[in-house]
């Protein structure tokens, strides 16, 4: 047994708090898991989380500060939704004002954390936003182009297949957008950005792709090529499934022939093409679902790290 474990819960037994649940058992190396908070008694996450021998109530955040397993919890996630997460933060802070909370949600209460991007500027802070699917996919893409050259505008296409959208998800679409703009700017570096999730119904499902357009200063092509291809590996160390679909695409926009970028105007440069897959490790989830997969990955790296500043 580690004594510098941290006691977590996690509030959500949906299929994203189900699966961090699993890989905090089965990987968790400073991490223990202690409760699995829902609302549904009869919830598949709640079952399986009693089988597994991990505490459970179903009455929510309410249900968590009464049992007595939360006298030692540390780290809380939050995988309900952003609403949700706005009044169970302030309970919980009200009641402990030191805790950590590793929010799933877009509710982005505090600073948005993509691990590889900025996670180290983030360790003492007790509120961390992981932003959504798509941003952890793809801000990294936009952060690799912005270490080479400044970059005017970026935009991200995250499509995911329906079947991995629940009620979480389809609750948070407008959420997902303004949340993942706003992060590839802040985060990524972008002066301008933009989201788009596409939900394709096909069958069989399809693994989450993601596509990343960036519009930056003109610089050397393989300065970028070899700047994303490290971040990608980076990224691979903590969400395995992740990869590049194909090679990076340039394409410079000459000073004569300028593109049209709204709020900016007219700009040249290098048009970088980014072709991302996100395979899931099918813990919980089927291996469609990286845009699960990669949000369960990246809260758990984070709580992880944060854990380690905290014994070290």
């Amino acid at each position: 047994m580690n004594s510098n474990k941290k006691k977590v819960a996690i509030i959500g037994s949906g299929n994203i708090g189900t699966d961090l649940m699993i890989k905090i058992l089965r990987q968790g190396e400073l991490l223990e898991m202690a409760v699995l908070v829902g609302i549904d008694a009869e919830s598949d996450g709640l079952a399986r989380a009693r089988r597994m021998g991990v505490a459970v109530t179903h009455e929510g955040v309410q249900g968590l500060v009464g049992m007595p397993e939360f006298a030692d919890i540390e780290f809380v996630f939050d995988a309900t939704s952003a609403s949700a997460h706005r009044e169970n933060e302030a309970l919980l802070r009200s009641l402990k004002p030191d805790i950590r909370l590793i929010d799933l949600t877009p509710a982005a209460i505090g600073p948005y954390c993509v691990p590889v991007v900025n996670l180290e500027k983030h360790l003492g802070v007790h509120n961390v936003n992981m932003v959504t699917c798509g941003g952890q996919a793809t801000i990294p893409m936009v952060a690799a182009v912005a270490r080479v050259a400044p970059v005017h505008y970026a935009e991200i296409v995250a499509s995911i297949s329906s079947k991995s959208a629940g009620p979480g998800t389809r609750a948070n679409i407008d959420e997902f957008t303004e949340t993942t703009s706003r992060a590839i700017e802040t985060v990524g570096g972008a002066a301008r950005g933009k989201a788009i999730i596409v939900m394709n119904p096909a069958e069989p499902p399809l693994i989450m792709r993601d596509t990343v357009y960036v519009l930056s200063q003109d610089v050397d092509e393989e300065k970028v090529r070899a700047s994303v291809e490290e971040m990608v590996q980076a990224v691979n160390d903590y969400v395995p499934g992740y990869r590049l679909k194909q090679q990076v695409q340039f394409e410079h926009i000459p000073e004569d022939a300028p593109v049209n970028i709204p709020g900016l105007g007219r700009l040249s440069g290098l048009k970088t093409s980014i072709f991302l897959e996100v395979e899931g490790a099918a813990h919980y989830l089927p291996a469609y679902a990286g845009n699960l997969d990669i949000m369960t990955c990246a809260a758990m790296a984070t709580a992880e790290r944060m854990a380690r500043s905290m014994v070290n």
